[in-house]
Protein backbone atom coordinates (compact mmCIF):
# COMPACT_ATOMS: atom_id res chain seq x y z
CA UNK A 1 0.00 0.00 0.00
CA UNK A 2 1.32 3.76 -0.99
CA UNK A 3 1.89 5.95 1.37
CA UNK A 4 0.90 9.25 1.40
CA UNK A 5 2.49 12.56 2.56
CA UNK A 6 1.12 14.43 5.50
CA UNK A 7 0.80 18.01 3.62
CA UNK A 8 -2.37 15.88 1.82
CA UNK A 9 -4.27 16.06 5.00
CA UNK A 10 -7.49 18.45 5.42
CA UNK A 11 -7.24 21.46 6.82
CA UNK A 12 -7.63 21.48 10.65
CA UNK A 13 -6.93 17.76 10.97
CA UNK A 14 -3.94 16.45 13.09
CA UNK A 15 -2.23 12.75 13.52
CA UNK A 16 -0.68 11.21 16.48
CA UNK A 17 3.10 11.27 16.63
CA UNK A 18 4.69 8.66 14.62
CA UNK A 19 1.25 7.84 12.80
CA UNK A 20 1.16 7.69 9.48
CA UNK A 21 -1.05 7.87 6.57
CA UNK A 22 -1.94 5.03 3.97
CA UNK A 23 -5.11 7.01 1.96
CA UNK A 24 -6.84 10.84 1.87
CA UNK A 25 -10.35 11.33 0.23
CA UNK A 26 -11.49 14.45 0.99
CA UNK A 27 -12.05 14.69 4.35
CA UNK A 28 -11.60 11.15 5.14
CA UNK A 29 -7.83 9.92 6.18
CA UNK A 30 -7.03 6.19 6.84
CA UNK A 31 -3.54 5.49 8.51
CA UNK A 32 -1.88 2.61 10.15
CA UNK A 33 -3.40 3.47 13.31
CA UNK A 34 -7.12 5.29 12.87
CA UNK A 35 -9.96 5.78 10.46
CA UNK A 36 -9.73 9.90 11.01
CA UNK A 37 -13.17 11.89 9.04
CA UNK A 38 -15.03 14.89 9.32
CA UNK A 39 -17.98 14.67 11.57
CA UNK A 40 -19.87 17.95 12.68
CA UNK A 41 -17.75 20.15 15.14
CA UNK A 42 -14.33 19.02 13.71
CA UNK A 43 -12.36 15.26 13.21
CA UNK A 44 -13.52 11.94 14.88
CA UNK A 45 -10.44 9.76 15.13
CA UNK A 46 -11.74 6.22 15.36
CA UNK A 47 -8.83 3.43 16.34
CA UNK A 48 -9.07 0.39 13.93
CA UNK A 49 -9.74 -1.75 17.16
CA UNK A 50 -12.90 0.14 17.57
CA UNK A 51 -14.47 -0.68 14.12
CA UNK A 52 -16.79 -3.43 14.99
CA UNK A 53 -17.68 -4.26 10.64
CA UNK A 54 -16.89 -1.59 7.85
CA UNK A 55 -18.68 -1.71 4.21
CA UNK A 56 -18.56 0.32 1.08
CA UNK A 57 -21.59 0.77 -1.46
CA UNK A 58 -22.42 3.52 -3.54
CA UNK A 59 -20.13 6.12 -2.63
CA UNK A 60 -20.50 5.99 1.04
CA UNK A 61 -18.54 3.90 3.54
CA UNK A 62 -20.74 2.80 6.64
CA UNK A 63 -18.64 2.09 9.79
CA UNK A 64 -19.85 0.73 12.68
CA UNK A 65 -18.21 0.95 16.06
CA UNK A 66 -17.68 -2.19 18.70
CA UNK A 67 -20.89 -1.40 20.73
CA UNK A 68 -22.90 -0.02 18.04
CA UNK A 69 -22.39 3.25 17.32
CA UNK A 70 -22.88 4.15 13.32
CA UNK A 71 -20.52 6.29 11.06
CA UNK A 72 -22.06 7.33 7.41
CA UNK A 73 -19.05 8.63 5.72
CA UNK A 74 -19.13 9.95 1.95
CA UNK A 75 -16.43 9.40 -0.82
CA UNK A 76 -16.93 11.43 -3.04
CA UNK A 77 -13.71 9.96 -4.82
CA UNK A 78 -12.95 7.10 -2.44
CA UNK A 79 -9.11 6.29 -3.89
CA UNK A 80 -7.79 3.72 -1.77
CA UNK A 81 -9.89 4.37 1.12
CA UNK A 82 -12.25 1.65 1.50
CA UNK A 83 -9.25 -0.80 0.41
CA UNK A 84 -6.76 0.49 3.71
CA UNK A 85 -10.11 0.15 5.70
CA UNK A 86 -10.64 -3.25 5.01
CA UNK A 87 -6.90 -3.71 5.50
CA UNK A 88 -6.45 -1.92 8.66
CA UNK A 89 -9.88 -3.78 10.07
CA UNK A 90 -9.17 -7.20 9.34
CA UNK A 91 -5.34 -6.65 10.82
CA UNK A 92 -6.61 -5.62 14.42
CA UNK A 93 -9.01 -9.28 14.14
CA UNK A 94 -7.18 -12.28 16.11
CA UNK A 95 -10.14 -14.36 16.74
CA UNK A 96 -13.70 -14.22 15.98
CA UNK A 97 -16.26 -16.67 16.53
CA UNK A 98 -20.41 -16.99 17.08
CA UNK A 99 -21.56 -18.66 19.48
CA UNK A 100 -25.00 -20.29 20.44
CA UNK A 101 -26.85 -18.44 22.96
CA UNK A 102 -30.40 -19.18 23.92
CA UNK A 103 -32.97 -16.97 21.32
CA UNK A 104 -29.38 -16.25 19.46
CA UNK A 105 -26.13 -15.71 19.93
CA UNK A 106 -22.71 -13.57 20.61
CA UNK A 107 -20.01 -12.78 18.60
CA UNK A 108 -16.88 -12.84 20.64
CA UNK A 109 -13.57 -11.59 19.40
CA UNK A 110 -10.14 -10.65 20.32
CA UNK A 111 -8.46 -7.35 18.65
CA UNK A 112 -5.38 -6.03 19.35
CA UNK A 113 -4.41 -1.92 18.69
CA UNK A 114 -3.23 -1.24 15.45
CA UNK A 115 -0.39 0.34 17.01
CA UNK A 116 1.95 -0.18 19.72
CA UNK A 117 1.16 -3.25 21.22
CA UNK A 118 -0.72 -3.31 24.48
CA UNK A 119 -3.38 -5.39 25.61
CA UNK A 120 -6.03 -7.19 23.28
CA UNK A 121 -9.44 -5.72 23.66
CA UNK A 122 -12.35 -8.77 23.74
CA UNK A 123 -15.78 -7.95 22.70
CA UNK A 124 -19.42 -9.08 22.98
CA UNK A 125 -21.40 -8.47 19.96
CA UNK A 126 -24.83 -9.82 20.21
CA UNK A 127 -27.47 -10.89 17.81
CA UNK A 128 -30.33 -8.58 17.65
CA UNK A 129 -32.81 -9.52 20.04
CA UNK A 130 -30.89 -10.23 22.75
CA UNK A 131 -30.24 -8.24 26.03
CA UNK A 132 -26.49 -7.65 26.47
CA UNK A 133 -27.62 -6.40 30.11
CA UNK A 134 -29.53 -10.26 30.85
CA UNK A 135 -27.58 -11.46 33.60
CA UNK A 136 -27.78 -14.87 32.47
CA UNK A 137 -26.87 -14.47 29.28
CA UNK A 138 -24.04 -12.19 29.53
CA UNK A 139 -22.79 -15.00 32.34
CA UNK A 140 -23.01 -17.77 29.46
CA UNK A 141 -20.87 -15.31 27.10
CA UNK A 142 -18.56 -14.95 29.42
CA UNK A 143 -18.08 -18.62 30.04
CA UNK A 144 -17.97 -19.05 26.73
CA UNK A 145 -14.89 -16.73 26.56
CA UNK A 146 -12.85 -18.12 28.86
CA UNK A 147 -13.41 -21.43 26.85
CA UNK A 148 -12.31 -19.61 23.70
CA UNK A 149 -9.05 -18.28 25.65
CA UNK A 150 -8.52 -21.70 27.08
CA UNK A 151 -8.51 -23.33 23.50
CA UNK A 152 -6.21 -20.02 21.97
CA UNK A 153 -3.66 -19.46 24.64
CA UNK A 154 -4.94 -15.65 24.45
Amino acid sequence: MRLTRRRNLPEGMTLERGERVLAVSGETVATDAALHFSGGSGFTRLPWERVEQAAWKDGLLVVREVGGARHNVRLAEPGSVPEAVRERVTATVLVSTHVKLPGGGVRIAARRPAKGGGDLRWTFVFDTGLDPADPGLLAQAEQALEELRRQTGL
